[in-house]
């Protein structure tokens, strides 16, 4: 039987839940987040989101301001904290919960961390994350009959009001007067609040949104400081039944360093959902999908 929460997620593309980290977790988790920020802006880090690109791939090139931190379960950052949340139960069955499936199911995938930039603000453009912006309304149609197998999530450590998205619309081809607005990925200089029905989203830190991957969405990263600073585990966990279906979107962020289970010690469900994810990889590489992009910018 279905849950309030999943329905809700089905419906609108999104749940926001509360306390998915314990009181506990949180301030250790911070303070991972905290250390890893301060090595990647120092440029001890190289997998990192610089300003000025949108999608992977992210060079060690071009400008050093960062907007996100890659990987946060690498064995070479040493944070072990950030590997135990992301297989602890409380997180798992929420994320059982809104796929509706079981633990047998669930296949490790992408973990890493948003921050904002300290020179400029930047600015994301409404996309949706595996539908080219410009598919035409009929392309748009068909592509969202594809089930997606998985769900990605936000989880805010310190509060966060970045995320803007357009609810149900994970369900709907953009309107004209929205795809005016998300027509290319050139982040636009109209407000977010200027496309048709966008939210913005408030998270207090602990907040987690689940959101489904094809929701329209952007985040706007203002200069920090003055700005507050923006602490946020940005995730995801496919279920596996989808066979190769996730591989483009999880492996064009390069996760060739996950092969070797001991490389970052895995235990318990982690074992598993580890075991699911290579296997997806090798088959992208012996397929081709290995190599791929879903996005440009």
């Amino acid at each position: 039987m279905s849950t309030a929460r999943a329905v809700h997620f089905r419906e609108h593309g999104y749940v926001v839940v509360p306390e998915v980290i314990s009181s506990t977790d949180l301030p250790l988790l911070r303070d991972a987040a905290e250390r890893v920020t301060a090595r990647t802006r120092a440029g001890e880090w190289p997998h990192r989101r610089v300003v000025g690109k949108q999608f992977p791939p992210w060079t060690e090139e071009g400008m050093h301001d960062v907007w996100g931190v890659q990987h946060l379960m690498h064995p070479s950052l040493g944070e072990p904290a950030f590997r135990e949340w992301y297989c602890s139960e409380p997180l798992l069955a929420v994320c059982r919960e809104l796929i509706a499936c079981t633990q047998d199911h669930l296949q490790m995938e992408l973990f890493n961390l948003l921050v904002l930039p300290q020179s400029t603000s930047f600015s994301l453009c409404w996309h949706r994350d595996h539908i080219k912006p410009e598919a035409t309304p009929d392309e748009e149609a068909e592509a969202l009959t594809i089930p997606h197998y998985g769900v990605q999530w936000n989880t805010a450590l310190c509060d966060d009001s970045c995320l803007w998205i357009v609810p149900g619309s994970h369900r709907t081809v953009r309107t004209p007067e929205q795809r005016a607005l998300s027509w290319s990925n050139i982040p636009t200089s109209d407000p977010p609040s200027s496309m048709p029905g966008a939210m913005q989203v408030h998270l207090k830190a602990g907040d987690t949104v689940f959101m489904d991957a094809n929701i329209i969405h952007l985040a706007s990263y203002p200069q920090s400081p003055p700005h507050p600073p923006r602490l946020t585990l940005h995730a995801c966990i496919g279920d596996a039944r989808g066979g190769s279906a996730r591989a483009v979107g999880i492996l064009q962020h390069g996760l060739a360093w996950m092969r070797d289970e001991k490389g970052f010690g895995l235990s318990g469900p982690g074992v598993e959902m580890w075991r699911k994810l290579v296997e997806i990889e090798k088959s992208a590489r012996e397929t081709g999908e290995e190599g791929k992009f879903s996005q440009e910018g």
